[in-house]
């Protein structure tokens, strides 16, 4: 339904060192769930456009890390990286609207027009996580 303009988000969670990054980012001879989905959501809207040239499509995107019960905008260049991190590095917050429902206020959402922008991105975003044990 996101090419009929829902929004569309990727949620993974478990356990330290249980295969969510690996799910969904994959490696380079076996890509992970984004990537197939990234690449189908731009083939798709290739084809609608070619059929339908005057269709516009807006195509944003955030990355997010939630590390100790903290949110942590990946995408931000201003923050700190890795375990580095603290609370007061942090602007986000969940809120709710009662039109627009729950979202994350503070997080960018950066336009895209390719399946590559989005790597780039991940890519970004990744060189910035938190990798330690959480425990």
């Amino acid at each position: 339904k996101a090419l009929a303009g829902w929004n569309g988000t990727i949620f993974a969670y478990g356990q330290t060192g249980s295969g969510k990054s690996f799910s969904m980012t994959g490696t380079a001879d076996k890509q992970g769930i984004i990537p197939h989905m990234n690449q189908d959501m731009f083939a798709q809207i290739a084809q609608i456009q070619k059929e339908s040239p005057d269709r516009k499509f807006l195509v944003t995107c955030s990355f997010m890390e939630i590390y100790n019960e903290v949110l942590y905008d990946l995408l931000d260049p201003t923050m700190k990286k890795g375990t580095a991190k603290d609370k007061k590095s942090s602007h986000l917050d969940v809120k709710e609207h009662p039109t627009l429902g729950v979202y994350v206020a503070g997080l960018q959402e950066i336009a895209v027009d390719s399946h590559e922008k989005i790597i780039q991105l991940m890519d970004q975003g990744n060189e910035m996580r938190a990798i330690a044990s959480t425990a």
